[in-house]
């Protein structure tokens, strides 16, 4: 009975540590937009991903992997349905800024997949459900904001290290 323990610690010990491997391991992301894919492993590649600014089609993207509606999305970005269809039929770019909140949506939804052992569905839900650790509010309500984004990644660390408050 004393040797299971040992093993269920020691395995334990051993996910953890296979966990931050994973973590310290060179991440890329990656997005595609009209056939053309936009990747970045770090922060340096991120701004310059920022300063070129991605295409309002991006919208579309967080829609899909969020299953947010579009017009939920477009209240991120604080933008009206028109100027919307205006700058997507001309092939426009976002702002700097709504292009980097897209980025970090993008980060934080791939770490929250992770977080939740690739379970999509069950993320989609923590996201939608108010939560005691962000003072009661709906995650999904924090994105219009990189501060908002980074308490929302700041929650899935908690989660992710079993820290539930």
């Amino acid at each position: 009975m004393g040797t299971d323990i040992k093993k269920e610690k020691f395995d334990t010990k051993k996910s953890i540590k296979r966990a931050r491997a994973l973590r310290n391991k060179k991440s890329l992301w990656a997005i595609r937009i009209r056939d053309k894919e936009y990747t970045w492993s770090n922060k340096i590649e991120r701004v310059t991903l920022i300063r070129d600014r991605l295409p309002y089609e991006a919208i579309e993207l967080l829609s899909a992997r969020t299953e947010l509606s579009i017009k939920e999305v477009l209240s991120i970005f604080d933008l009206p349905q028109t100027t919307y269809n205006k700058k997507k039929r001309e092939n426009g770019l976002l702002s700097g800024r709504d292009s980097e909140v897209v980025l970090l949506l993008t980060e934080l939804l791939d770490f929250g997949i992770e977080v939740f052992n690739n379970e999509k569905e069950k993320f989609n839900r923590w996201l939608k459900k108010p939560n005691y650790s962000l003072g009661g509010i709906k995650p999904e309500t924090l994105f219009d904001t990189v501060t908002g984004i980074q308490e929302v990644k700041n929650a899935l660390n908690r989660l992710e290290y079993g820290n539930m408050a």
